[in-house]
């Protein structure tokens, strides 16, 4: 037998599900939006390069810059005649207006706090700079971070900013060998780690994981500065001549010691970020200061609407670039007070989020879906749980958002008061490239809405032609540079060049993202996930992001893992996982249910083959999904690599339960 058509062969992809529901910007919100006028939309698309040209002055220059672009695809240089550091725009140049405001608020696992002003901060990230000057860090020299969510993993990015020394934060979740390679890679000097980091009541053994990882021929590491942050429940060694304690280091170093801002050209590395899911040699995406900072402060005053008063709180760890762009740089920039947490929502109990929010009067909550469909599934008693008036705008990131997921978030988090800004954007891209702004566009549930002004997003198909608004996804390109790109991968110009500028020829000038999408007759753009996890049934291109939010949109669903299988007769079958909500128990009636739901949603075509219900779906610690491995197990593969699942077991109960169909 054959599939019922011709397998589609021009990259794009089917978009099945619509969405309707449209949210405009609260009047009120409008009032005092940052950025309310409509036209800067078309004034930044009728000449990006004059309009980034102004935008530069949203940071402080040692020395202006007086070029804007140099492009020879696919290699930019943005501002390259300018001097800056990315320090002094986070830190310095707030202490005259802002000095006694706090910058940074945490709150540890086990309920300690820390309030840091913009002056404290001012006096610890001078202090840990002349440490790491001590130690033989300068200008250039790479330092690995590898550390729980504390205040000085933000400290350490920052003083190594200050000393003009690219930084590479490690991922505490990552394994010794993850770590050996990125160390390798970097060439990193120093490591700076703690001796464990708190999860879930638990120890993460970071120091042990350090020792791990440095217990190799030929790594370059000289010191290893370790944070004691856990004490007695580590059990730590510290190895003489290489290892010092952060503490009795910094004890050496005067109070009001001051360690000028190395002024670097706005092409000078700020960090290298190693992707997640890496396999073979790491990937390490390189991003520069001056174009750099310019995009992550201009996008976080626009899309949070940042404002003087603002309690602001970036979910994400440090360890990946939404805690670079959003956490840290992006934030402080701006001379916000950003709230910083250690652990998990849901250690001691699943109100942990919402009592924070409470306690520390955040005003903007930046998270991503697959947290907020986990809160879902817990139910909304436990967000009722704590007051959340403070709350005005809140941000998802990190991959797709459901429909419904974004309701319930709206619903039951915003309390239908507090606009959503559903982000699209990847650690090559350095800061948000689709969001709504929340002053001037209307939202749909599900959708990014509208590239950021300034960003030529564009879809296309697999030959480069575009596609029109419509029924038809395809491919996200970006068609010109943008100041927070990526500059090269480090290392390897020639991997660069071919991974994201050599899709479609050799002219190099259009960024491939690897994500399918669709514009609606709105100009919208609504993601349909990674181009790799294309389900190609009889011949239709489907995108597991719409058969999720179709599973998503029925009551009994929390969370929902689509993959595709080899299927005699229609080339790949749909397999998916569902997590049911709070209450709500697996049975032979709710997967035929579920099923006739996905093809009264989207058609019989999109239909699943097979449903099992799980508790959980595997997740890095990042909260993504690892489709990769649940394909491994319908294709009955032997388990990639785990060692990044925030819960390895999730897989034994996955695997027995298909074993046993």
């Amino acid at each position: 037998m054959h599939p019922s058509k011709e397998p589609d062969d021009t990259g794009t992809i089917e978009s099945l599900l619509h969405e309707e529901r449209l949210y405009p910007p609260p009047a009120g919100f409008v009032a005092q939006a940052n950025i309310s006028d409509p036209a800067v939309y078309a004034r930044a698309e009728a000449d990006p390069v004059a309009f980034w040209r102004e935008m530069a002055g949203v940071v402080e220059w040692f020395k202006q810059p007086t070029e804007t672009l140099q492009w020879k695809p696919p290699f930019a240089k943005w501002y390259a005649d300018g001097v800056l550091n990315a320090c002094y725009n986070c830190v310095d140049r707030h202490l005259a207006a802002r000095g006694d405001k706090p910058a940074l608020v945490w709150e540890g696992e086990p309920g300690d706090t820390l309030t840091l002003t913009y002056r404290e901060l001012y006096r610890e990230v001078n202090r840990v700079s002349k440490m790491l000057r001590d130690l033989g860090v300068g200008k250039g020299d790479r330092v690995a971070i590898y550390m729980p969510m504390i205040p000085e993993a933000v400290v350490a990015m920052l003083a190594c900013a200050r000393l003009g020394a690219p930084h590479t934060v490690v991922f505490g979740g990552f394994s010794p060998e993850a770590l050996r390679d990125r160390i390798q890679d970097a060439q990193a000097k120093l490591v700076i780690t703690a001796d464990g980091g708190y999860r879930r009541g638990g120890v993460v053994p970071l120091k042990a994981n350090t020792d791990a990882a440095l217990d190799a021929p030929d790594l370059p590491v000289e010191r290893v500065l370790v944070v004691k942050r856990v004490g007695e429940r580590a059990d730590v060694q510290m190895k003489e001549e290489r290892d010092v304690w952060w503490h009795e280091a910094l004890a050496s170093v005067p109070e009001d010691a001051i360690v000028e801002p190395e002024q670097v050209e706005a092409e000078h590395p700020l960090y290298i970020l190693y992707t997640s899911g890496t396999t073979g040699k790491p990937k390490g995406v390189l991003h520069t200061t001056g174009g750099y900072m310019v995009g992550t402060t201009l996008t976080s005053k626009w899309v949070f609407d940042l404002k003087e008063e603002d309690v602001y709180w970036c979910t994400a760890d440090v360890g990946w670039v939404t805690g670079h762009s959003y956490l840290t740089y992006g934030p402080l920039s701006n001379g916000v007070t950003a709230f910083m947490y250690e652990g998990t929502p849901d250690y001691p109990d699943k109100d942990r989020f919402w009592q924070m929010v409470d306690r520390h009067g955040v005003t903007i909550l930046y998270t991503a879906p697959t947290a907020i469909r986990t809160f879902m599934r817990w139910g909304a008693e436990y967000v009722e749980r704590a007051d959340l008036s403070s709350l005005r705008l809140l941000g998802t990131v990190g991959e797709p958002i459901n429909p419904e997921a974004w309701i319930w978030y709206y619903k039951h988090v915003g309390k239908e008061r507090c606009p959503v800004v559903d982000t699209w954007w990847q650690t090559e891209t350095g800061a948000i490239m689709i969001t709504p702004l929340p002053g001037i566009v209307p939202t749909k549930p599900g959708s990014a809405t509208r590239p950021f002004p300034g960003i030529a997003a564009r879809i296309v198909d697999e030959k480069g032609n575009p596609v029109p608004p419509g029924a038809a996804g395809g491919l996200l390109v970006i068609e010109q540079p943008w100041p927070s790109m990526l500059r090269t991968i480090w290392g390897d110009d020639q991997r660069y060049i071919e991974q994201y500028w050599g899709h479609f020829g050799e002219a190099h000038d259009t960024y491939f993202t690897g994500d399918g999408a669709h514009q609606d007759s709105d100009d919208y753009f609504w993601l349909m996930g990674r181009v790799d996890d294309v389900l190609n049934v009889a011949g239709h291109r489907l995108g597991t992001m719409e058969l999720e939010s179709a599973l998503v949109s029925h009551p009994s669903v929390a969370e929902a893992a689509v993959v595709g299988v080899s299927h005699e007769v229609k080339g790949q079958g749909v397999v998916a996982f569902v997590t049911p909500r709070s209450g709500v128990a697996g049975s032979p009636a709710l997967v035929e249910e579920l099923r006739g739901h996905v093809a009264e949603k989207i058609g019989p075509i999109a239909k699943p083959d097979r449903i099992y219900f799980t508790s959980e779906l595997p997740k890095t610690r990042s909260a993504k999904i690892m489709r990769r491995l649940l394909r491994d197990i319908a294709e009955g593969r032997v388990l990639g690599d785990t060692t990044t699942l925030a819960d390895p077991g999730v897989m034994a109960e996955i695997k027995k339960q298909y074993e046993e169909d």
